[in-house]
């Protein structure tokens, strides 16, 4: 198997130096990888909703005026130190059209301005806001999935864990793309094979950890939920893997973990893509997404 053609092409303007040799606001200025041209909408709406830590930004894509939509929680990806609302507006908006629901996009505080636990508990608490005020934003409190990919996989799997041992069961199912669940692994598998030549290095996996963690312990469960021994009683999964990721096997193994705990688990395997492709402007990637969309339709349907 080798990289899809589209992404390969990709690969070519991607790849560089490590980011850690990089200044941090031109990575941040820059977009780390190229996106569909945005689809229209039939309304977004950026608000500020109360956090833990001062305000929490976000944006509501709506793909129809309605009301009861069900909602998609979304948490973009990026290290924790990476990414925006902006970095993913155009995948938001597919997804909205794709699963016709509302997508709130949550701007959560980035490391090293503000390093663990500032992520997960700002995704916790924009979960929590979503239920009570998923009818304030025309959305259905009983139909709420969250999802994310690679660092924002990491924080729906966690939100989802947290709600649970809360006694909190409204939520109808988690979307995990390439998900980056466990920090500070041993460097072996995917991690080696598909570490250097493929984007996202294993070196600049290390220095994500760095700025996010600093002094804090990766084997925290909010930090790395594929730590976490009880994975029962957990919604609905979809994990999408990627063939070229340095990230792939701890999906796979996320995805097996589920599954082998009672849950209603899909796996999805993409064997020629690389990390970052969900949502890149290729055929694979389209098909990656739509797959997802229709995921979430057939879970928002289970739920009626």
């Amino acid at each position: 198997m080798t990289v899809d053609a589209e992404l390969q092409a990709f690969l070519v303007e991607m790849n560089g130096p490590p980011l850690s040799e990089i200044p941090l606001e031109l990575l941040r200025e820059g977009g780390a990888v190229p996106t569909d041209t945005p689809a229209e909408m039939a309304n977004v709406v950026d608000r500020t909703i109360p956090g833990p830590g001062g305000d929490i930004p976000i944006r509501l894509y709506y793909p129809r005026l309605a009301e009861d939509l069900p909602i998609l929680v979304y948490f973009h990806g990026g290290g924790f130190v990476l990414g925006n609302i902006e970095s993913h507006d155009s995948l938001c908006r597919k997804i909205a059209l794709g699963a016709d629901c509302i997508v709130m996009s949550v701007d959560y505080r980035l490391a090293p301005e503000h390093p663990f636990p500032a992520a997960p508990e700002d995704s916790l608490a924009a979960t929590r806001w979503v239920l009570e005020h998923a009818k304030e934003i025309g959305g259905d409190p009983d139909r709420v999935i969250l999802g994310g990919d690679s660092a924002g996989g990491n924080l729906a799997s966690g939100v989802a864990i947290r709600l649970r041992d809360d006694g909190i069961t409204k939520i109808r199912g988690q979307l995990l793309v390439y998900p980056w669940i466990r920090l500070r692994p041993r460097i072996e598998g995917s991690m080696v094979t598909n570490g250097t030549d493929y984007f996202l290095k294993a070196t600049d996996l290390g220095w994500f950890e760095d700025l996010y963690l600093a002094d804090a312990d990766a084997e925290h469960p909010d930090a790395s939920p594929l730590v976490i021994d009880d994975l029962t009683n957990l919604p609905r999964s979809l994990v999408i893997t990627a063939g070229f990721d340095p990230l792939r096997d701890q999906g796979r193994t996320y995805a097996e973990r589920l599954s082998e705990a009672g849950n209603i688990c899909d796996h999805s395997h993409y064997a020629g893509a690389i990390h970052g492709f969900f949502g890149m402007p290729a055929d694979i990637s389209r098909r990656a997404v739509d797959e997802a969309c229709a995921w979430l339709k057939a879970t928002y349907s289970d739920a009626d």
